[in-house]
Order: structure tokens, then C-alpha cells, then sequence
């Protein structure tokens, strides 16, 4: 059996919608230069407001992914 390593780093998403469309802009994003993603931990929920009114919601979001070392 191999042993794997797994790096687990903390983003923060966010969108004028809803947590769910923030949670998945982050997981997005970091798809795009992190190879192998395998887990989305959601850590934090809130939302940025300005005069009393929700301008975007937002996602803390752990992400883990296989941690390669050089060759």
C-alpha cells in the first residue's frame, strides 16, 4: 500500500448570491492550479453587509489536496 500526504489549505469565496455559489467559486478557483483536489470542508459561514443590507455571502472553505514532493 502507498502512503499518501495530504496539504489542507483555507480559502475564503465569496458571491453576491448565496454561500453555496461562494463555497464553489473558492473550490473552483483553486481547481485550477491545484492538482488533485479531494476534500471541501466548509469551516465558516457569513456575510458582508453595507447600510443594513447583504452585499455578498461568504464561504471559509478548508480544501485538502495529495501533497507531492520533487523528484
Amino acid at each position: 500500500m502507498t502512503h499518501s500526504v495530504y496539504k489542507v489549505i483555507e480559502l475564503v469565496g465569496s458571491s453576491p448570491d448565496s454561500w453555496e455559489k461562494a463555497a464553489m467559486s473558492a473550490v473552483e478557483l483553486a481547481g485550477r492550479s491545484l492538482r488533485d483536489l479531494r476534500v471541501a470542508e466548509i469551516s465558516q459561514l457569513d456575510m458582508h453587509m453595507e447600510n443594513g443590507k447583504v452585499v455578498a455571502y461568504r464561504a471559509k472553505v478548508k480544501v485538502s489536496f495529495k501533497y507531492e514532493s520533487g523528484p
